[in-house]
């Protein structure tokens, strides 16, 4: 059975863990390595068996046990070109024999990973869609300020996708946030809102998506029961049921399960 496990998912760390019980990748290595080895043994799985870690780009709440869990397993590092020197900036300088410019799809055991950009501010950010032998696929996308139609099209017939749905608009208008912020998450190389999720989450549930995962919510500008409102409503106004058409989860930020599809 394949597996799509959110270890940790927010603004202050995220890892996602996709393949299968004895096999399989990390989407980012955004906490502690304890933290990572702990939630992967939650879900009976071994560190050691990682084939490899897709970083998305270098801000620290997606790097941030990267440089001691290469150490301490020796797993390839794969990103892009622009994040890849990015990373030689950083403390992951120290293992950067394992880190790898991914410039192709890459095979990691039996799963083939597919790297599309996405608009952050950052160079070369990326998203990931990981394809299972049966044909199935699967998809982690955040930190993105749009979606594009690159990005569309990578996310569409993914059976599963952990999708970003960062900041309820209102609360975050009328938080506390500077205001030189504030326009940064609301720009198109911020983070995407609640509403800008759903409406992508209306056409990814037509394309053949089934398992919803609403990841990297904002502790200060959303709450698990606003975005998943807002998502349940776009789609039914879609017509399209919880528990009939989808299921959704919201990734907390730590301690996930795994989406077993």
């Amino acid at each position: 059975m394949s597996r799509l496990f959110p270890i940790a998912s927010s603004s202050s760390g995220n890892c996602t863990y996709i393949g299968h019980r004895k096999d399989g990748i990390l989407v980012d290595a955004g906490i502690t390595c304890k933290g990572i080895a702990d939630g992967l043994a939650s879900g009976g799985i071994d560190p050691k068996s990682l084939g490899g870690i897709f970083i998305t780009h270098e801000h620290t709440d997606h790097i941030q046990g990267l440089r001691v869990l290469v150490k301490k397993y020796g797993v390839p590092v794969f990103a892009s070109k622009e994040t890849a020197c990015a990373l030689m900036l950083t403390d992951v300088a120290e293992v950067a024999e394992h880190i790898h410019v991914l410039e192709s799809n890459v095979s990691i055991g039996d799963l083939r990973i597919e790297r599309f950009s996405t608009s952050h501010d950052c160079m070369g950010s990326s998203g990931y869609v990981i394809r299972f032998p049966d044909g199935r696929k699967c998809a982690v996308c955040t930190d993105l300020g749009f979606v594009s139609e690159e990005v569309h099209h990578a996310l569409s017939g993914c059976t599963a996708v952990l999708f970003e749905s960062n900041h309820d608009v209102n609360m975050l208008q009328k938080g506390t946030y500077p205001p030189h912020l504030k326009n940064r998450i609301l720009s198109d190389r911020g983070h995407l809102s609640n509403v800008s999720c759903a409406a992508e989450l209306q056409r990814l549930v037509e394309t053949g998506t089934v398992h919803i995962v609403l990841g990297h919510l904002s502790r200060e500008n959303n709450r698990p029961e606003i975005a998943r409102r807002c998502t349940v409503a776009a789609l039914m106004d879609k017509h399209m049921v919880e528990d009939r058409d989808y299921t959704l989860y919201i990734a907390p930020p730590k301690n996930g399960k795994a989406i077993i599809f």
